[in-house]
């Protein structure tokens, strides 16, 4: 089956690493190898590495590339077999005894299934969802990503309700086994993301190119989240927005994306003006240079073959609007899918 290997990106990220690699190392079974790929962090990180975790492997690379081509070339560079399973997992996750092997045994078992990920806890509240994944991630038609345990801002208890493993839309990139050779194969996470939202483009791509994505709760983490980006900070906001934009531009039918891209950005359009009213002028221009540098820049994925699968043939997809149902107080996920 090949090697499994577990990759932290980290930047900046010492106090992270001091709180939460301890764990990783403490409870992972014996020939999995854990390796922390730095994207030129000035705080320590690298130093505390070689001092206190000799036996984690480092990639050090010159400067911060993001998320998605930092893992790319880490992935791509790093001496990794090529064979097995990476698990990708953010720098701000405790595990816990036992957290690694259901996934890999997912993996083992659905040979048709790319990527999988646990449940997702919340680190600081231990028995809530946690926002970046909580028990498989889902989307809507505009591109809303929600998940089982949390719909836009609202979290659930988790008292075992979403327990049953299943196929979803997404995987979360806080925590993802996904199988090597498919990661290389769809080109890895899309350099021009820099961050957020590149994991549900891969599982999107993964899934038009005839593969599952799954959640397996029978293994969870525990996720502090906002580590690196603040929820609600100008930078994130204007990242998932202009994201989006582009996932929907590169995966849906030529047929089907403009209309899908205009009411998407109608939509953005009221959370601009909400912002506005609420006099948060930093959330209001991300918003609208989310936009401008969308239209500026989307061109640049014209050399992609033309996407022929509809979003409703695929799995974990909610087919109406996730916003007017939260609106209209439906805010659990329930048996919606």
């Amino acid at each position: 089956m090949g090697i499994t290997d577990i990759v932290i990106l980290n930047w900046n990220g010492e106090q992270h690493l001091r709180t939460f690699l301890p764990s990783v190392v403490a409870n992972s079974p014996a020939g999995v190898r854990i390796t922390v790929a730095d994207n030129g962090s000035t705080d320590g990180s690298r130093e505390l590495l070689k001092r206190e975790f000799p036996d984690v492997n480092l990639i050090e690379m010159d400067r911060n590339y993001g998320y998605a081509e930092g893992y790319n070339r880490a992935l791509t560079e790093g001496s990794f077999d090529g064979t097995g399973y990476f698990v990708l997992l953010n720098s701000d996750v405790e595990t816990p005894p036992g957290w690694l092997e259901p996934l890999t045994e997912y993996l083992d078992d659905h040979p048709r299934t790319a990527a999988v990920a646990p449940k997702i806890l919340s680190f600081e509240n231990k028995s809530t969802f946690e926002y970046a994944g909580a028990s498989g991630g889902f989307i809507d038609a505009l591109g809303y990503p929600f998940c089982r345990g949390r719909i836009l801002t609202t979290l659930e208890q988790d008292t075992g309700q979403y327990d049953d493993a299943r196929e979803v839309f997404w995987a979360t990139g806080a925590c993802m086994a996904v199988r090597k050779d498919v990661f290389h194969e769809l080109g890895g996470f899309d350099p021009g993301f820099f961050a957020h939202m590149e994991e549900i483009d891969l599982c999107w791509r993964m899934q038009l190119a005839g593969w599952k994505i799954a959640v397996q709760p029978r293994s969870h983490v525990y996720h502090l989240g906002g580590g690196t980006l603040q929820s609600g900070s100008p930078r994130k906001l204007y990242l998932n927005y202009r994201n989006t934009l582009y996932m929907l531009y590169k995966n849906l039918p030529p047929g089907r994306r403009g209309m899908a891209i205009a009411l998407r950005m109608m939509a953005d359009g009221l959370s601009a003006l909400v912002y506005l009213l609420t006099f948060r002028a930093g959330a209001f221009r991300a918003v609208w240079t989310a936009h401008r540098d969308f239209r500026s820049t989307r061109k640049k994925y014209g050399h992609l073959p033309p996407v022929t699968v509809p979003l409703k043939k695929l799995s974990g997809v909610y087919h109406g609007s996730i916003v007017a149902r939260y609106l209209f107080g439906k805010r659990k996920f329930g048996r919606m899918l």
